[in-house]
C-alpha cells in the first residue's frame, strides 16, 4: 500500500514540456523567454512572433534581421495594416 504525502495530497505530474507551434507563438500571454526561444531557436516560427502583440521591439528587431520563412511577408502584411488605419 502506498502511503499519502504529508499534505494529503497526491502529487502530480510535471506538465509536459511546452510543445513549440504558432499558436504559441503569437499568443500574447506567452512568456517572454519563450517568445525569445523562438525567435532564436525556432526560425520556422519566427512570422508568427510578428503578430504577437507582446512581441518587443528589440525582438521583433532581431526576427527582421535573422529572417525565416515567412518573415519578410508577415512584415509586409504588419506594415499595410498599419497604414489602413
Amino acid at each position: 500500500m502506498r502511503s499519502r504525502p504529508a499534505s494529503g495530497r497526491e502529487p502530480t505530474p510535471p506538465p509536459p514540456p511546452l510543445r513549440l507551434t504558432a499558436a504559441v507563438a503569437c499568443d500574447p500571454h506567452t512568456e517572454q523567454d519563450v517568445l525569445w526561444h523562438i525567435a532564436r531557436e525556432a526560425p520556422q516560427l519566427r512570422m508568427w512572433l510578428i503578430a504577437n502583440p507582446s512581441a518587443t521591439p528589440a525582438m521583433l528587431e532581431f526576427v527582421a534581421q535573422t529572417g525565416g520563412p515567412g518573415v519578410r511577408r508577415a512584415f509586409e502584411v504588419l506594415f499595410e495594416s498599419m497604414d489602413e488605419q
